[in-house]
Formats: C-alpha cells, sequence, structure tokens
C-alpha cells in the first residue's frame, strides 16, 4: 500500500524504480535539466524586465549588464502617457473579451454538436476539421481580406472576434471533454422536454467550467498576443492593440528603452493570468483526455 502511493506521487517512476541507482541518477538528471529549461525560458522576460528600467548609458552599455546598476522607474509612467498606452489596453481588453465569448459560444456549440447530438453526416463535419488543421493559417489572409473590405469591416473588432470562433483545436478539446460527461444527464433532461440549446446551456456548460477555463486561457494568450490579423485589420492608430503599438514604436522615433518598457507592459498581463489560472488549465487538459 505504502509503495503505492509512492508510485503515484512519482508518476511513471515507481518507488521500486527509484531503489536502483541508475534509475535515481537519470530521474535526477531530467529534473536537473527540466530546471535548465525553466531558467532559458524565463532569461528573455527577465531581462526585458531588468533591462527597461536602465538608464540611457547603462542601456547602450558594450558588454550589456545583466543586473541593471541604475534604476528608473517613472520611465514607465513616462512611457504610459506619453504613447496613451492605456487606450491601447482598453482596445486588446475589448478584442480579448469579444474573442473569448466568441470562442465559448461557437467553439464550444460545435463540440457539442459533434459529442452529444451527432447529427447525420457529423463524421464527414469532423473529417473536415481534422483535415483544417493541417492547412496553414497564412493561406487565407489574402481571400479573407478581400472580402473583408468588400463588405466594410475594415477598423472593426468583429473579424478579428469571429475568426476565434472557428479553432479546430478548441474544437476538438471541448469535443473531447463533452464526451467524458454522463450520457445519463443529457437522456433525462431530454425526457424532461429539454431542447438542444437548454441541454447546452443548462447541462453541459455548467458542468464544463474546466474545460472553459482551458478555452479562456487559451484564447486570452493567443489573442493578446496576436500581431498579424490586428495589423491587417485595425487601421485606424486609435484602435491599434497592445502588440501592433508595440510594432508601431519600432517604426517611429521612441527610443529603444522605451521600447522595453513597452514590451514590459506586454509580457506583464498575461504572464499573471496564467500564474492564476494555470490549475484549470492542467485540470481541464488531464480531464478531457480522459473518457468515460
Amino acid at each position: 500500500m505504502k509503495s503505492s502511493k509512492l508510485a503515484t506521487k512519482t508518476g511513471i517512476i515507481s518507488a521500486m524504480d527509484l531503489k536502483r541507482t541508475s534509475t535515481r541518477v537519470f530521474y535526477r538528471f531530467l529534473f536537473a535539466l527540466c530546471i535548465l529549461m525553466v531558467l532559458i525560458c524565463l532569461l528573455p522576460p527577465l531581462y526585458v524586465m531588468l533591462s527597461s528600467l536602465k538608464s540611457v548609458q547603462e542601456f547602450y552599455s558594450i558588454p550589456p549588464t545583466i543586473i541593471p546598476r541604475s534604476f528608473e522607474p517613472y520611465k514607465i509612467i513616462d512611457v504610459w502617457v506619453k504613447t496613451n498606452f492605456g487606450r491601447h489596453y482598453i482596445n486588446s481588453l475589448i478584442m480579448i473579451a469579444g474573442c473569448v465569448a466568441s470562442a465559448l459560444v461557437f467553439n464550444g456549440m460545435a463540440g457539442y454538436t459533434l459529442a452529444i447530438l451527432k447529427p447525420r453526416g457529423y463524421k464527414i463535419g469532423f473529417a473536415v476539421i481534422m483535415w483544417s488543421l493541417m492547412m496553414p493559417t497564412v493561406i487565407n489572409i489574402v481571400p479573407v481580406m478581400v472580402n473583408l473590405t468588400k463588405i466594410g469591416l475594415i477598423n472593426s473588432f468583429l473579424p478579428l472576434w469571429l475568426g476565434y470562433g472557428a479553432n479546430a483545436f478548441q474544437v476538438m478539446l471541448f469535443k473531447s471533454f463533452f464526451e467524458s460527461l454522463p450520457v445519463s444527464l443529457v437522456e433525462a433532461a431530454r425526457i424532461d422536454g429539454c431542447t438542444s440549446l437548454k441541454i447546452f446551456t443548462r447541462i453541459i456548460l455548467p458542468m464544463s467550467k474546466p474545460i472553459t477555463m482551458v478555452i479562456t486561457v487559451l484564447t486570452v494568450n493567443s489573442s493578446w498576443s496576436d500581431f498579424l490579423m490586428p495589423y491587417l485589420v485595425l487601421k485606424d492608430k486609435k484602435l491599434m492593440t497592445v502588440m501592433v503599438k508595440i510594432y508601431d514604436m519600432a517604426n517611429s522615433h521612441f527610443p529603444k528603452d522605451y521600447q522595453m518598457v513597452a514590451l514590459l507592459f506586454a509580457i506583464v498581463p498575461p504572464a499573471i493570468i496564467f500564474i492564476f489560472f494555470s490549475k484549470y488549465f492542467t485540470q481541464g487538459v488531464s480531464i478531457g483526455s480522459v473518457k468515460g
């Protein structure tokens, strides 16, 4: 009993395996390798955060300093005011809110249709969705932009919102999770006279908090960092999102240390969101990957 608990805690390496010297060495090597990979991933954002608050002289010094000798926090307020960054934060939040709503509603209903309703020909629809995963996204840009220009949706957030409502990967996540829910609840709701829409809104969604949090985290992260489509669709400078504004600053008169501060503005929000919602991400993926 005790060894089984230890095996559960150690994952794929059991307590008996850890008694062997070669296994312990291999386990510690993997652990050290994971720590090294984490440090490598953290180094670029940490460098941006530290460099953004250096003085101009230290920022351009050669060789560059890792740990800053000078500290100028006033640059954060200076960049925020001069660039009107609050406006671009609001634009990004408007875009994110619409993208999350669109992803949850449309991708969720598509997954619900494939997993629960299963209408005639649903296997063909699922095959088409799977096939779309192999198509490069860039091949759709030209026809999409031509159509958006013809129907007058340039300088509108609507195309950006709807784009996130047609995500094949998220449809697959929803489908996998919905298939793990008890079918008896859906059948009981149908006996009680619930329509398919009511079953989705009153039965399925309330039971799908883990996967909805997963989709929310994924959509917030991808829509926040999205550059190409907002750059092509939102031509008005007043509608620029954070990522587009940073690109615009790189082509303007702003010095490099100010651009680093702007990068700091872009890094902090998604990092904070992931820290608070990472448990829902891991929980949702593990539940959505297991059926029954």
